[in-house]
């Protein structure tokens, strides 16, 4: 199972930028989905944005579409998410994610998570 190692969270004011990043330790990461989940005490762990190993298609939640952009590096085994204009409903902790798929990627389908890493958005 691939282990996956977040970076990058930290503290911000509204409308700032923030980059996070995940590594992986196995080539396994660069056959399958990667992710990045949210969760706010209290609520799930929801589905922000994810990108696809085969197609590169990229996913999104409404909520941060226009504004979040996922990418992936797969000679570094890193996948990154870049965060701009950044609001105080996106404050939570983020995860990095991996699940199976090739060409599409489903909220569903990963099963495995880093440990997370916090984002405060506050002024």
């Amino acid at each position: 199972q691939a282990q996956l190692v977040e970076s990058g969270g930290g503290s911000v004011q509204p409308g700032g930028s923030l980059k996070l990043s995940c590594a992986a330790d196995s080539w396994k990461f660069a056959m399958g989905c990667l992710g990045w989940f949210r969760q706010v005490p209290g609520k799930g762990r929801e589905g922000v944005a994810s990108i696809a190993p085969g197609s590169g298609r990229t996913e999104y939640d409404a909520s941060v579409r226009g504004r979040f952009t996922i990418s992936r590096n797969l000679g570094e085994k890193s996948v990154d998410l870049w965060m701009n204009d950044l609001k105080s409903d996106d404050t939570g902790m983020y995860y990095c994610a991996y699940g199976r798929g090739h060409d599409f990627c489903s909220w569903g389908t990963f099963d495995s998570w880093g440990r997370g890493t916090q984002v405060t958005v506050s002024s």
